[in-house]
């Protein structure tokens, strides 16, 4: 019994010392988590004249204020940090490049900060897109870009920057899930258009469009009704229309380039305005959090249906390719294309893409099994599957969110266009393939042959889109967007903003060849902006949400805007590889109706109807000035020989 008692004893002794050996330890690391959470967080790299952010967590709200220094050999700025909730998140710019200093004393902090001239963040998408121009290389002219990107980013070390250029930017365009995800799908549309293209599917289909597509007007038509019925993906849009329309315009003598136009200027522009497509649930979810951020309890899906009139560039671009169409005019190098296609027969500029269209379209079938269900089927497949698609996992993801009660509007919003678009192009390359080795076209080795072409067929676009997805890092780290917006968004009448916006947008999209980055890098920084001046200004909330309504319309459209002009844009690049022009070309002929367009919907839709004139006004008056436009300066093209 007592050698009971005394383990009993011991034991509790042992105990309450471990208690308090836990309590030393637990406090020494609470203690080390205060000083560690006291986290100091900077940018890598900082743009001359461009604010920035300087952000400490977790500090004590008993001290008022921290006071910091930012200097150099030169300079010396003095800087009170208010301390609001344990967090300072205040926003500074240096007017001089150099190295500089921040100390702040109350935590014992010190960091380098390297400041760069701010105009170089525009020096990288500026020199790919005049190498493009001037060279006709797009890989090398965004080689190009990335490597001097990477020169300023990596403290102008040549040899660093080479080495970077591949281990971060290409690595890391590469190991984004979502980029991954466009790649797989890109080539799995490939394979798609390389069954249907051995097994006399879009032969079958060419046969029943020449049917009612005997002209050049009418086959322009067809392409461009055909762009408008597959809205649901801008990336879809251009590789099945590019792919399935490229036999019947050729046939019917249409230039490369026109039908380039047409893929490229119907594809994001449709898929941007429609109320069920891959681009709505990520502008939804951009305007959302812009709307949150002014403190609005604004419905999302609300502020984007009553922005689809306001959109004025992409609908005037769908608008403008019917137009040229029906009409057959046509004026620039566009016209010379066309003139060039229709007398000559010439359907392309460059020999080198004759070359390429040779060895491919070995693989056409030209058989008497060109059925036109063997195309139609897989298309709609992936048209239909995606829709559903979207359906699914939105509701999927309401479900998970113990959401019970939802609408269109929070499915969509709500959806997974990447898995959507993934599993409908995987389940019509299935279903093509056992289709082909049914009717016996094929056999399965064949069908896998073909389904293996069609996807090398776009290896070089998906390694183009590799390298315009690295030159958009590289603008993004040097903050190209920032620079943009700083040098022109000061001393805003706010009515004049929207086309101040619009004309950012375009800028930022141009430079940078994506329009979902600008969205991104745009959008959160102009809603606020816009609420701003409006309060400022004394606007009533009527017509501070006009300001609003028409920033957000002008933040979508002008990015689907640059990103056409753009020679560096994913969907510029799509277009023309899915048309077989050659990319320059594209570039060169849509510039000018881009161009045109872009600056009609400033003058007639952004600037007026910021002073509240109807939508549907501007947009009759766009239509009629770009009908006039058309007819003055456009000449009618001569009718193949």
């Amino acid at each position: 019994m007592q050698t009971i008692i005394f383990s009993n004893q011991f034991y509790r002794k042992q105990y309450i010392q471990l208690r308090r050996l836990k309590i030393i330890i637990l406090f020494f690391l609470v203690f080390c988590g205060i000083l560690s959470a006291q986290q100091v967080d900077t940018p890598n790299l900082i743009l001359s004249d461009v604010n920035f952010v300087i952000e400490i967590n977790n500090l004590p709200d008993s001290i008022p204020t921290i006071s910091a220094q930012i200097f150099n050999e030169d300079i010396k700025t003095n800087l009170d940090l208010i301390i609001s909730d344990g967090k300072v998140d205040t926003s500074i710019s240096i007017p001089e490049s150099g190295s500089y200093t921040l100390t702040i004393s109350a935590i014992d902090y010190s960091e380098s900060l390297r400041v760069i001239p701010g105009w170089f963040s525009i020096l990288p998408p500026l020199l790919a897109i005049l190498l493009a121009l001037i060279t006709r290389q797009v890989l090398v002219s965004l080689a190009a870009g990335i490597y001097i990107g990477a020169i300023f980013i990596f403290n102008y070390n040549p040899f660093a920057a080479l080495l970077r250029l591949a281990d971060h930017f290409i690595l890391n365009a590469l190991a984004d899930i979502d980029h991954m995800y466009v790649i797989v799908f890109t080539l799995l549309i490939g394979g798609v258009v390389g069954i249907i293209s051995s097994n006399g599917g879009t032969a079958g289909i060419a046969n029943v469009i020449t049917k009612k597509a005997k002209t050049a007007r009418s086959g322009m038509l067809s392409s461009w009704f055909m762009g408008i019925i597959v809205f649901f993906d801008d990336y879809a849009n251009s590789l099945i229309i590019g792919n399935m329309m490229r036999p019947i315009t050729d046939k019917l003598k249409i230039s490369r380039e026109k039908l380039s136009y047409i893929v490229d200027s119907t594809a994001a522009p449709i898929a941007s305005i429609v109320i069920i497509s891959t681009w709505i649930g990520y502008e939804l979810g951009l305007i959302d959090a812009g709307l949150k951020s002014i403190g609005s309890t604004a419905n999302a899906y609300d502020v984007f249906i009553q922005t689809i009139p306001y959109r004025f560039y992409p609908i005037a671009a769908i608008f403008f390719v019917f137009l040229t169409s029906y009409s057959g005019r046509d004026f620039g190098p566009m016209y010379k294309a066309e003139k060039r296609a229709r007398t000559e027969g010439k359907l392309y500029e460059t020999e080198i893409d004759e070359s390429k269209s040779l060895s491919e379209d070995r693989d056409v079938y030209t058989g008497s099994k060109a059925r036109w269900y063997n195309g139609a089927v897989p298309i709609l497949i992936i048209l239909l599957g995606t829709i559903f698609g979207l359906v699914y996992t939105g509701i999927n993801a309401l479900q998970e969110d113990g959401i019970t009660e939802y609408g269109l509007r929070e499915i969509i919003s709500n959806s997974d266009s990447y898995s959507s678009l993934l599993w409908s192009s995987f389940i019509a390359s299935l279903t093509a393939i056992i289709m082909t080795v049914l009717q016996k076209i094929m056999n399965l080795h064949e069908s896998i042959e073909s389904w293996m072409r069609g996807i090398q067929s776009m290896m070089i676009a998906c390694i183009i889109l590799v390298f315009a997805w690295a030159i958009s890092s590289v603008t993004n780290e040097l903050k190209t967007a920032d620079y943009l917006i700083s040098v022109l968004s000061d001393s805003i009448n706010p009515r004049f903003f929207p086309v101040l916006v619009f004309i950012i947008c375009a800028l930022t999209s141009f430079s940078t060849g994506t329009s979902w980055g600008t969205m991104a890098i745009v959008m959160p920084i102009v809603i606020p902006l816009s609420h701003k001046l409006a309060v400022v200004n004394g606007y009533s909330p009527a017509d501070s949400m006009l300001i609003i309504n028409g920033v957000v319309s002008s933040v979508l459209a002008g990015s689907v805007f640059g990103d056409h002009c753009s020679p560096i844009a994913d969907t510029t690049i799509l277009s023309s590889m899915a048309s077989k022009c050659n990319h320059i070309d594209h570039v060169k002929t849509q510039l000018p109706y881009a161009i045109l367009v872009g600056a009609v919907c400033m003058i007639l839709g952004d600037i007026p109807t910021a002073f509240g004139l109807n939508p549907f006004i501007s947009l009759a008056l766009i239509f009629g000035v770009l009908i006039t436009a058309i007819y003055f300066f456009g000449k009618k093209v001569p009718e193949a020989v």
